[in-house]
């Protein structure tokens, strides 16, 4: 087994999120379904980017942020992605190296700009979210580097990453080559629609044990086994014999073994803002207590507590310390 250089290596879209406050008469005069993540190309980013007007912009991307999270909570971690070298793909790749993350995926020299996510912020918090992909799609098995994925303990793999089809073998081999160094492979379906996109591939992934972590939302459950009802889903998933982990919002969090299923609750908050980035830091807390050897409600407590920071601002990334919160709440 080669020697443990870092703790998580996240593989997924590399986007620039611009992040603006909205309302239900602006979703409906664009024709967005609230709470949702759709794909656009580039002439309809253009258009949705002059209907938001002023906004918020940071590095982003699902994993990227989950990366970012697990940097913040003291874990080594490092991150595959691809941008173009534009001015977006300057801006994400120094914010992200700020942060304390590896990155040193070679951005594209020609192609699709870096992608960019245009995320529309309601008053109930919830966000809507116009994601074009971009430079981040032309990702290959060639930018996975091997030695990377062999030296991380777990390897955690974005769903939406599941679009393009040359990110779809770089993803496949990542989990093989980590698998093959004895390391673990974590998936999260990213969003429901994803999930009907690609149901039986996911399912696939699962039950051949390609993945060995899987982290859904109640939404997103459902839709993988096509089901209206939460528990009918939380039993399928653990007949699949897998670790699961899934979000509930306000409910806190289960989760499934085939052994046993264990609940854990929200971390208190005092005003919710923005949901943005609230699952990719539960998994960023998930992930930072099982490479510290936690059991798992432990794991779920500090993914709670570090989604519940990333939901009173705005933005996908952390404003605190969350190393400094999770001593504070005796998690690390």
């Amino acid at each position: 087994m080669a020697d443990q250089a870092y703790d998580v290596l996240g593989i997924g879209n590399a986007i620039i999120d611009v992040i603006a406050r909205s309302d239900d008469d602006v979703l409906a005069r664009e024709n967005l379904a609230k709470g949702s993540m759709s794909l656009i190309d580039e002439a309809r980013a253009l258009s949705l980017y002059e209907t938001m007007g002023a906004g918020k912009i940071i590095s982003g991307g699902s994993a990227a942020n989950t990366i970012v999270g697990a940097a913040s909570l003291g874990a080594k971690a490092c991150f595959i992605g691809k941008v173009k070298a534009d001015d977006a793909g300057h801006a994400f790749t120094h914010d992200l190296r700020a942060t304390g993350v590896h990155y040193a995926t070679a951005p594209a020299a020609f192609g699709p700009a870096t992608a960019r996510c245009l995320i529309l912020v309601t008053p109930d918090g919830e966000r809507t979210m116009n994601t074009y992909l971009g430079a981040s799609q032309n990702l290959t098995a060639e930018d996975i580097d091997p030695a990377l994925v062999e030296r991380a303990k777990i390897t955690y793999l974005e769903g939406y990453l599941w679009d393009p089809p040359a990110a779809k073998e770089a993803f496949v081999k990542a989990a093989a080559v980590a698998h093959q160094a004895n390391r673990l492979v974590a998936l999260t379906l990213s969003d429901a629609f994803c999930v009907d996109r690609y149901r039986d591939e996911f399912l696939n992934l699962i039950r051949k044990k390609t993945v060995d972590i899987v982290f859904a939302n109640e939404h997103e459950l459902k839709s993988l086994y096509q089901t209206g009802d939460i528990d009918t889903a939380i039993a399928a998933l653990r007949d699949d014999d897998t670790l699961g982990v899934v979000t509930r919002s306000e409910h806190g969090s289960v989760v499934v073994t085939r052994e046993e299923t264990l609940a854990a609750p929200a971390f208190p908050i005092d005003r919710l803002v923005d949901t943005t980035g609230a699952g990719d830091l539960f998994a960023a807390g998930f992930l930072t207590g099982l490479t510290r050897d936690a059991n798992y409600l432990t794991c779920a407590r500090l993914g709670a507590m570090a989604a519940s920071e990333v939901i009173q601002h705005y933005g996908a990334r952390p404003e605190a310390n969350l190393l400094d919160m999770a001593r504070e709440n005796g998690l690390l």
